[in-house]
């Protein structure tokens, strides 16, 4: 079928609509038409360091109807509303474990470029193009995704707030629910409040938690994350910022969440947990990381990674969409709509943190 798409072709250049040709759906791949869709930091990662000057249609935050299914497809119909989060095997230990998140071919179902038969999904006149980003491509006003990564809703889910559900905000409420599990007397500091740690912060206060710190160079941000939850908000870039949080804690963190992969953050984000406490890393970056090992073993301290906040989308945005329908995640607060057209003025506000999560909206 004919689409139109949002194409990068260099990290230097915009995005450029352009028509595309997507192949139909293989027996168990599903074709939905975008409602809306988040830009992530993530998207503008892949396209400045990814994919260097090949063409790729990015973007896996998506949101929409589904059109058409391939003939195995059978836990979705067309007509369904659906939230497209990423792709997994569902073959690999990780994935019959339900820890999807961890497939063993996720960097190749996920970036490559391809479907899983190795075949390209979308091409233009001039030739095929890179797609299938995160098992769906959604900068597009269609997508062609695979049954497990295609999550129904309730046709009552406002699409254009619900898209993020696929990933950023899947990631920061998935690590406070599913990876740190603080209790009602948990301690918990969020480094970095963009869309993913505004998403921990809501996470925690759906939980229960009663010291939720959220630590941030930006005041407008600060005040937002008070707004949707944070009981203390401290500027990290104050001298007194890791006194500021012992002293919110209580002595220290008992759980702790970066967003921002900038060293001495974590480094300051270790210094600043309490005996035992636990330090999840969800942001990526060149940077290496130099943590004090006498401090993490005297003390007890953990420190790991997550990917999608180790969520089995089946199971957690259907929970993300209960959170919100109770008012108790309300990402409204953090979104701005874009018209489609207007992909690469979202992109910037997204790029220079004017916006906390830009949407597209079809």
């Amino acid at each position: 079928m004919e689409i139109t798409a949002a194409i990068s072709r260099g990290p230097a250049s915009g995005f450029r609509l352009e028509r595309v040709h997507l192949d139909d759906p293989a027996p168990r791949e599903v074709v939905v038409r975008m409602v809306a869709v988040g830009v992530c930091h993530t998207d503008l990662a892949a396209k400045a360091l990814l994919y260097g000057d090949l063409p790729v249609v990015l973007g896996h935050e998506g949101a929409g109807v589904v059109e058409s299914v391939g003939r195995d497809v059978t836990n979705v119909a067309p007509g369904d509303h659906v939230i497209v989060s990423f792709h997994s095997c569902g073959r690999c230990p990780e994935c019959r474990s339900g820890h999807r998140a961890y497939c063993r071919d996720f960097v190749a179902l996920n970036t490559s470029g391809h479907r899983d038969d190795g075949r390209l999904s979308m091409s233009t006149a001039e030739g095929p193009i890179l797609g299938s980003f995160f098992g769906q491509s959604s900068f597009a006003t269609h997508v062609l995704a695979s049954e497990d990564n295609v999550v129904a809703v309730d046709s009552d889910v406002d699409l254009t707030v619900a898209a993020p559900f696929g990933c950023g905000f899947q990631t920061g409420a998935g690590v406070v629910a599913n990876v740190l599990r603080p209790q009602h007397d948990s301690k918990l500091v969020v480094y970095g409040a963009g869309g993913v740690g505004m998403a921990a912060i809501m996470a925690a206060r759906a939980l229960g938690v009663t010291v939720i710190v959220a630590v941030d160079l930006s005041e407008n941000r600060r005040s937002v994350a008070r707004d949707i939850g944070a009981t203390h908000t401290v500027d990290g870039g104050g001298e007194t910022a890791v006194d500021e949080i012992r002293e919110a804690t209580g002595g220290g963190a008992t759980h702790a969440l970066d967003t921002t992969s900038v060293p001495a953050v974590v480094s300051g984000a270790v210094a600043g947990l309490a005996p035992r406490g636990t330090l999840v890393i969800v942001g990526s970056g060149a940077a290496a990381f130099s943590l004090v090992g006498n401090d993490l073993i005297a003390e007890g301290k953990t420190i790991r990674g997550s990917i999608e906040g180790d969520s089995e989308p089946q199971e957690f945005i259907p929970r993300l969409v209960e959170w919100h329908r109770a008012g108790e995640f309300p990402v409204e607060r953090l979104i701005k709509k874009y018209p489609f057209a207007e992909i690469n003025a979202a992109a910037e506000d997204a790029r220079s943190g004017a916006v906390i999560k830009p949407v597209l909206v079809f």
